[in-house]
């Protein structure tokens, strides 16, 4: 069996789709992209898959490092994002080829579902308290929103009264049980973070996320010590050699590689494994498509430490399109009491609906995320 060919599909609301064909007939699917660089991830694969053409699928580590290491620059966003979607691809044609979920060649479930949490309020959140209700009233038994706006360096106390004010709101709604993640989202810089994270406590989230942004993990020393709620960050970080640092210093309780940007399937797999090692959970970032979502699940279901998963059903950037539109089985991501079940057909498990896919694609998209500006017109932290 040898790759022959691919084609690429950019469609809303703001994803990119490719399509691997083998010489057996046998296809595969990956998301790559970055949200707002989907033409600039475009033109990443199409390099990779140069080399790929002739190419037996199932070889798949090996293909991993040749897209890596044969590059004299690596890592980063758009290199990663291309490789990830690729490996997904790949696994997909390999469950195929053997009839398997790619959870079963990953070394089978070591659980039957996982908790989903639900987006609440927007970029800038309001009626997040009734937003949550609704989630809970849905099934969910987790939410995730964004905590706050903009913030500069150092700001006014006010913006900390509206961010706990929300807070406080969604937790009278859901009650006690009900898990509360908030994300920070990067904007928050180091002194505003401190306060933040020690004024959030009483509220008891399940977690805070991207307190500070990742090229400033070692400001997380100085927010662990002002706070005890689990600090969650990586989804802007994109191997293992990225975490490896973070992991070994100590000031992080749940990583969230995403499947779309972490180099795939393959490099999420070994990542969740390094963080099992210092005793790490693992949330995989994933307000994407139903193909990154799927990847996520395989992943899910073998890690000992996955505790919860993303998704974007619903979310305020599915605006055109949403997670399910894409796949013609829409049962394959049912949530029950709060939890998803992992895709039991072959590869990934998703049939797409590939006609859609191109009628789609025929409109594309040219998502962008805002670009925000404080008072005094310097760039804001979006």
């Amino acid at each position: 069996m040898k790759i022959v060919s691919y084609e690429l599909f950019q469609v809303p609301p703001r994803w990119l789709f490719l399509k691997i064909e083998t010489s057996e007939g046998i296809t595969g699917w990956g998301e790559p992209v970055i949200e707002g660089r989907a033409h600039t991830v475009k033109a990443a694969v199409e390099e990779l898959m140069e080399n790929l053409i002739g190419k037996d699928p199932l070889r798949i580590e090996d293909h991993w490092n040749m897209m890596y290491r044969g590059g004299f620059y690596r890592g980063g966003p758009i290199l990663m994002s291309a490789i990830a979607g690729i490996d997904q691809a790949l696994w997909d044609i390999k469950g195929k080829y053997y009839n398997a979920p790619v959870y079963q060649l990953l070394g089978g479930a070591c659980r039957d579902s996982i908790k989903v949490y639900s987006w609440i309020g927007g970029d800038r959140p309001s009626d997040v308290g009734k937003a949550a209700k609704e989630a809970v009233s849905a099934g969910f038994t987790a939410v995730k929103m964004n905590g706050t706006e903009e913030l500069q360096y150092i700001d006014t106390y006010s913006k900390i009264d509206q961010t706990v004010e929300r807070v406080a709101s969604v937790r009278e709604s859901v009650g006690k049980d009900v898990g509360i993640g908030i994300d920070f989202h990067g904007r928050v810089h180091k002194p505003m973070a401190k306060i933040l994270a020690k004024e959030l406590e009483p509220y008891r989230p399940m977690f805070i996320e991207e307190p500070v942004l990742s090229e400033h993990n070692e400001a997380l020393r100085d927010v662990a010590a002002h706070t005890h709620i689990p600090i969650a960050t990586g989804e802007r970080m994109y191997s293992r050699w990225d975490f490896k640092n973070l992991l070994s210093e100590g000031f992080v309780d749940i990583i969230q590689p995403d499947l779309s940007h972490a180099g795939g399937i393959t490099e999420v797999k070994k990542i969740a494994s390094m963080a099992e090692a210092y005793d790490v959970a693992m949330a995989p970032h994933c307000p994407l498509g139903p193909i990154a979502l799927a990847s996520c699940l395989h992943v899910d279901a073998t890690a000992h430490n996955a505790f919860i998963q993303e998704q974007s059903l619903g979310i305020h950037y599915n605006k055109e399109n949403d997670l399910l539109d894409y796949v013609k089985d829409r049962s394959v991501f049912d949530y029950n009491d709060g939890h998803v079940a992992f895709p039991e057909g072959p590869g990934l498990g998703i049939e797409i609906d590939e006609k859609y896919v191109r009628q789609r694609a025929e409109e594309g998209h040219n998502w962008r995320n805002p670009v925000w500006r404080h008072k005094d017109r310097s760039i804001a932290e979006w």
